[in-house]
């Protein structure tokens, strides 16, 4: 099994929640696929684990690409769109432009269940397994995904900007965003939480580290080492310590 830092087993809470608030369909159910695609569970844990074996960060990024898609119309594979002469997708999005990672693995899942189950399961459905597989492979929790979720046909860039939260927002604006999802304070914390599989630029927290009077000295001083006052604006660091 793979290891990056430890996973709280309160992260399927908010993975089980944002599939509950955004992609409820009636014939929904965790064996959609046992006799159209039998093996589909299997196709998708094997890419995903060898996708991590590559590089465990993709872990961080498949929970973060399903997160980014559920917070935007629902969980409908809106986020694997690319512009069309109709709509502008959500990929340049302020929230994912340089940021969301992760589409070759979706595109390689979804090329190996074509190929076992033709037009059958939706890149919804991919996205959502993945991403469960992702935590557990990373020494997290496993739990059931119910299936038979429905592939967008278009997508919204507009509402990827104003509904995603920045990494700047305050605590105020983030429990507003997330109330206006059904979410509550407590299934922000979740989700925060769940943050400490992955990686930040730069960047994204320079300010933080030296501008903000509340935050932790030593803390601070240990992001200052790689993220200096100039330069390195995609140096990463680990979310967690």
């Amino acid at each position: 099994m793979l290891s990056m830092a430890p996973i709280s087993d309160r992260f399927s809470t908010f993975l089980l929640l944002s599939l509950l608030f955004s992609c409820v369909h009636g014939q929904m159910n965790q064996n959609y696929y046992k006799k159209s695609c039998p093996n589909l569970e299997t196709i998708v844990r094997s890419v995903v684990s060898q996708a991590l074996a590559t590089e465990a960060r993709m872990g961080a990024s498949l929970l973060r690409l399903f997160f980014h898609d559920c917070f935007v119309q629902g969980c409908d594979a809106s986020i694997l769109l690319d512009d069309t002469p109709t709509f502008t997708g959500e990929k340049t999005a302020f929230p994912n432009i340089n940021s969301v990672r992760g589409y070759e693995v979706i595109d390689a899942i979804k090329s190996q269940v074509e190929a076992s189950c033709p037009a059958t399961v939706p890149c919804a459905d991919i996205v959502a397994l993945a991403a469960r597989d992702s935590v557990n492979l990373l020494g997290g929790p496993t739990w059931n995904v119910v299936l038979g979720r429905k592939d967008a046909r278009t997508a919204s860039l507009s509402e990827a900007n104003s509904d995603l939260p920045g990494p700047g927002s305050s605590l105020s604006t983030l429990i507003s965003m997330f109330a206006a999802k059904d979410l509550s304070p407590q299934d922000m914390a979740v989700l925060s939480g769940a943050h400490t599989i992955g990686q930040s630029r730069c960047f994204l927290f320079r300010d933080r580290i030296f501008n903000d009077i509340n935050i932790n000295t030593s803390f601070a001083a240990l992001r200052q080492q790689t993220c200096p006052l100039s330069g390195g604006d995609s140096n990463l660091a680990p979310i967690d310590v």
